[in-house]
Protein backbone atom coordinates (compact mmCIF):
# COMPACT_ATOMS: atom_id res chain seq x y z
CA UNK A 1 0.00 0.00 0.00
CA UNK A 2 3.11 2.53 1.18
CA UNK A 3 4.43 1.43 -2.17
CA UNK A 4 1.49 2.50 -4.22
CA UNK A 5 1.03 5.88 -2.42
CA UNK A 6 4.90 6.64 -3.60
CA UNK A 7 3.89 6.13 -6.94
CA UNK A 8 1.04 8.28 -6.79
CA UNK A 9 2.73 11.43 -5.11
CA UNK A 10 5.39 10.50 -7.94
CA UNK A 11 3.08 11.59 -10.49
CA UNK A 12 1.98 13.77 -8.70
CA UNK A 13 5.02 15.60 -8.14
CA UNK A 14 5.66 15.33 -12.34
CA UNK A 15 2.48 16.93 -12.69
CA UNK A 16 3.20 19.91 -10.29
CA UNK A 17 6.72 20.01 -12.31
CA UNK A 18 5.21 20.61 -15.71
CA UNK A 19 2.73 22.49 -14.56
CA UNK A 20 4.95 25.18 -13.06
CA UNK A 21 7.55 24.99 -15.85
CA UNK A 22 4.69 26.16 -17.94
CA UNK A 23 3.33 28.45 -15.60
CA UNK A 24 6.26 30.51 -13.50
CA UNK A 25 8.09 32.30 -16.50
CA UNK A 26 8.18 36.02 -17.09
CA UNK A 27 6.05 35.76 -20.45
CA UNK A 28 3.21 33.87 -18.51
CA UNK A 29 3.26 36.66 -15.50
CA UNK A 30 3.92 39.59 -17.35
CA UNK A 31 2.88 38.90 -21.19
CA UNK A 32 5.19 41.13 -23.11
CA UNK A 33 1.90 42.51 -25.33
CA UNK A 34 0.42 43.38 -21.79
CA UNK A 35 3.38 45.51 -20.99
CA UNK A 36 3.37 47.11 -24.19
CA UNK A 37 -0.53 47.81 -23.67
CA UNK A 38 0.26 48.83 -20.13
CA UNK A 39 3.01 51.45 -20.94
CA UNK A 40 1.08 52.68 -24.00
CA UNK A 41 -1.81 53.61 -21.64
CA UNK A 42 0.18 55.20 -18.85
CA UNK A 43 2.02 57.37 -21.45
CA UNK A 44 -1.59 58.19 -23.06
CA UNK A 45 -2.40 58.93 -19.00
CA UNK A 46 -5.39 56.47 -19.99
CA UNK A 47 -5.88 54.69 -16.63
CA UNK A 48 -9.38 53.81 -17.03
CA UNK A 49 -8.52 52.05 -19.68
CA UNK A 50 -5.50 50.24 -18.37
CA UNK A 51 -7.73 49.45 -15.17
CA UNK A 52 -9.85 47.81 -17.58
CA UNK A 53 -7.28 45.86 -18.72
CA UNK A 54 -6.17 44.55 -15.92
CA UNK A 55 -9.27 43.67 -14.71
CA UNK A 56 -9.85 41.40 -17.88
CA UNK A 57 -6.41 40.20 -17.94
CA UNK A 58 -5.78 38.65 -14.14
CA UNK A 59 -2.01 38.17 -14.42
CA UNK A 60 0.84 38.70 -12.08
CA UNK A 61 1.69 42.22 -13.26
CA UNK A 62 -1.72 43.01 -13.69
CA UNK A 63 -3.02 42.88 -10.42
CA UNK A 64 0.24 44.77 -9.17
CA UNK A 65 -0.96 47.45 -11.38
CA UNK A 66 -4.22 47.55 -10.52
CA UNK A 67 -3.38 48.02 -7.04
CA UNK A 68 -1.50 51.03 -7.58
CA UNK A 69 -4.06 51.75 -9.93
CA UNK A 70 -7.27 52.04 -7.18
CA UNK A 71 -4.91 54.35 -5.34
CA UNK A 72 -4.38 57.07 -8.16
CA UNK A 73 -4.83 60.52 -6.49
CA UNK A 74 -3.32 59.95 -3.23
CA UNK A 75 0.21 60.42 -2.37
CA UNK A 76 3.17 58.72 -4.24
CA UNK A 77 3.90 56.29 -1.05
CA UNK A 78 0.34 55.18 -0.53
CA UNK A 79 0.37 54.38 -4.42
CA UNK A 80 3.85 52.77 -3.65
CA UNK A 81 2.96 51.24 -0.55
CA UNK A 82 -0.53 49.58 -2.82
CA UNK A 83 1.87 48.53 -5.12
CA UNK A 84 4.85 46.64 -2.91
CA UNK A 85 1.79 44.79 -0.71
CA UNK A 86 0.07 43.70 -3.77
CA UNK A 87 3.52 42.57 -5.20
CA UNK A 88 3.83 40.47 -1.82
CA UNK A 89 0.51 39.04 -2.00
CA UNK A 90 1.17 37.71 -5.72
CA UNK A 91 4.84 36.39 -4.75
CA UNK A 92 3.56 34.88 -1.54
CA UNK A 93 0.76 32.54 -3.73
CA UNK A 94 4.21 31.69 -6.58
CA UNK A 95 5.61 30.20 -3.21
CA UNK A 96 2.29 28.31 -2.14
CA UNK A 97 1.91 26.84 -5.71
CA UNK A 98 5.80 25.70 -5.78
CA UNK A 99 5.48 24.55 -1.72
CA UNK A 100 3.80 20.89 -2.84
CA UNK A 101 6.85 20.01 -4.44
CA UNK A 102 9.12 20.75 -1.03
CA UNK A 103 6.22 18.77 0.62
CA UNK A 104 6.41 15.63 -1.53
CA UNK A 105 9.83 15.69 -0.90
CA UNK A 106 9.90 15.79 2.47
CA UNK A 107 7.30 13.39 2.53
CA UNK A 108 8.06 10.36 0.23
CA UNK A 109 11.63 9.37 2.27
CA UNK A 110 9.39 9.40 5.31
CA UNK A 111 6.79 7.22 3.40
CA UNK A 112 9.73 4.33 2.35
CA UNK A 113 11.10 4.80 5.62
CA UNK A 114 7.74 3.46 6.66
CA UNK A 115 7.04 0.74 4.44
CA UNK A 116 10.76 -0.39 4.73
CA UNK A 117 10.36 -0.36 9.02
CA UNK A 118 6.76 -1.90 8.18
CA UNK A 119 8.03 -4.54 5.92
CA UNK A 120 10.97 -5.56 8.19
CA UNK A 121 8.65 -5.95 11.33
CA UNK A 122 6.34 -8.56 8.90
CA UNK A 123 9.65 -10.20 8.05
CA UNK A 124 10.58 -11.06 11.85
CA UNK A 125 6.91 -11.57 12.58
CA UNK A 126 7.25 -14.26 10.12
CA UNK A 127 10.65 -15.40 11.60
CA UNK A 128 8.89 -16.09 15.05
CA UNK A 129 6.03 -17.49 13.83
CA UNK A 130 8.45 -20.14 12.28
CA UNK A 131 10.32 -20.76 15.37
CA UNK A 132 13.65 -19.13 13.84
CA UNK A 133 14.00 -21.83 11.20
CA UNK A 134 14.22 -19.91 8.56
CA UNK A 135 17.01 -19.72 5.92
CA UNK A 136 19.26 -16.41 5.43
CA UNK A 137 17.86 -16.92 2.07
CA UNK A 138 14.33 -16.13 3.17
CA UNK A 139 15.13 -13.56 5.34
CA UNK A 140 17.56 -11.49 3.23
CA UNK A 141 14.17 -11.69 0.26
CA UNK A 142 11.72 -10.45 3.28
CA UNK A 143 14.21 -7.56 4.03
CA UNK A 144 15.19 -6.80 0.27
CA UNK A 145 11.76 -6.29 -0.09
CA UNK A 146 10.86 -4.27 3.07
CA UNK A 147 13.80 -1.60 1.65
CA UNK A 148 11.88 -1.34 -1.87
CA UNK A 149 9.92 1.27 -0.25
CA UNK A 150 12.81 3.47 0.46
CA UNK A 151 14.61 3.21 -2.78
CA UNK A 152 11.16 4.00 -4.16
CA UNK A 153 10.51 7.41 -1.82
CA UNK A 154 14.58 8.47 -2.52
CA UNK A 155 13.70 8.31 -6.15
CA UNK A 156 10.99 10.57 -5.59
CA UNK A 157 11.88 12.99 -3.59
CA UNK A 158 15.71 13.92 -4.97
CA UNK A 159 14.34 15.11 -8.18
CA UNK A 160 11.22 16.59 -6.37
CA UNK A 161 13.75 18.75 -4.02
CA UNK A 162 15.85 19.55 -6.97
CA UNK A 163 13.07 20.68 -8.62
CA UNK A 164 11.63 22.66 -5.90
CA UNK A 165 14.94 24.75 -5.32
CA UNK A 166 15.09 25.32 -8.62
CA UNK A 167 11.52 26.66 -8.83
CA UNK A 168 11.89 28.46 -5.55
CA UNK A 169 14.72 30.37 -7.52
CA UNK A 170 12.90 31.13 -10.69
CA UNK A 171 9.78 32.46 -8.42
CA UNK A 172 12.85 35.13 -7.08
CA UNK A 173 14.05 36.03 -10.54
CA UNK A 174 10.86 36.30 -12.30
CA UNK A 175 9.23 38.33 -9.96
CA UNK A 176 12.05 41.23 -9.16
CA UNK A 177 11.71 41.34 -12.56
CA UNK A 178 7.99 42.04 -12.98
CA UNK A 179 8.00 44.39 -9.61
CA UNK A 180 10.96 46.60 -11.56
CA UNK A 181 8.44 46.82 -14.70
CA UNK A 182 5.58 47.22 -12.48
CA UNK A 183 7.02 49.69 -10.07
CA UNK A 184 8.58 51.45 -13.70
CA UNK A 185 5.04 52.64 -14.53
CA UNK A 186 4.31 54.24 -11.01
CA UNK A 187 7.83 55.93 -11.42
CA UNK A 188 5.78 58.77 -13.71
CA UNK A 189 3.78 59.65 -10.13
CA UNK A 190 7.03 60.36 -8.23
CA UNK A 191 7.87 62.86 -10.90
CA UNK A 192 4.44 64.64 -10.60
CA UNK A 193 4.95 64.89 -6.64
CA UNK A 194 8.47 65.96 -7.18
Amino acid sequence: IIGYIIVALSVVSVALIIENFVSIKRDKLAPPDIIDELEALFEEENFQEAMDLCESERVYLTNVVQAGLSKLGHPFETIQQSVREMEEEETVKLFQKIGWLSLIAASAPMMGLLGTVSGMFLTFGEIAAAGGSVSPAQLAGGIKLALVTTIFGLCVALPTGAFFFTFRNKVVRTTIEVNAIAEELFERFRANKG
